[in-house]
């Protein structure tokens, strides 16, 4: 199970700082969606730049003129950007086909969709690298966890690799290892703990 890091809170010189904390514990780090409306794809591209063999995912959300935008993610240095399941089937594809043909990933974000076991199927066949639920922080608030929409998703789906998001720490970690995602991502659980390196090293350990 590999953990990814989503970096949301930050500005771009502190999402470099985070990153220098904690880049030993971790093995993806995301440039999340609030950095890319915040900062833009210049600020993604100065990360890469400060470190040049870490993988970096792009919360892009895609959900139209996809080739072109999956293209843009990795013109910037991203190696995996993300596309919503609600998109349209052609984007979707779109995406998958853009992402191969550069030989980097896609990662179809499943949040907002309704009836996940169909949609988790029908993208199982499209050939995406992964595929993940996603409790927003929206929904975080009214108690809401990843979980039981994870379970779907693993249950329909055998090619494509899983990821789960939404309100993970250290808690709740042993429901992560029951649910067993290829990807567990988590953001504030280490970013905004006191120590992050710490936090992420405890995850790994964890996590074994």
């Amino acid at each position: 199970m590999k953990i990814q890091l989503a970096i949301d809170l930050e500005d771009v010189d502190g999402a470099i700082q985070l990153i220098d904390k904690t880049k030993d514990g971790i093995d993806i780090f995301e440039y999340g969606t609030p950095l890319v409306i915040n900062f833009g794809l210049e600020g993604l591209a100065k990360i890469r730049k400060q470190f040049p063999d870490i993988t970096l995912l792009a919360d892009l959300k895609i959900m139209d003129v996809a080739s072109y935008e999956v293209d843009q993610a990795f013109k910037y240095g991203a190696d995996i950007t993300t596309i919503l399941g609600v998109a349209e089937d052609q984007s979707i594809k779109d995406a998958v086909k853009a992402a191969h043909d550069a030989g980097k990933e896609i990662l179809v974000d499943m949040i907002g969709v309704t009836d996940v076991a169909k949609r988790a199927r029908e993208i199982d066949a499209m050939g995406a690298d992964y595929i993940g639920t996603h409790t927003g922080y929206d929904l975080q608030a009214k108690g809401e966890t990843p979980f039981a929409t994870f379970a779907k998703i693993k249950e329909n789906v055998t090619h494509t690799k899983t990821a789960i998001a939404g309100g993970i720490k250290l808690d709740n970690v042993d429901e992560v290892k029951a649910a067993d995602p290829d990807l567990l991502i988590v953001g504030g659980g280490i970013a905004t703990t006191d120590d992050p390196a710490r936090t992420a090293a405890e995850f790994k350990a964890k996590l074994k």
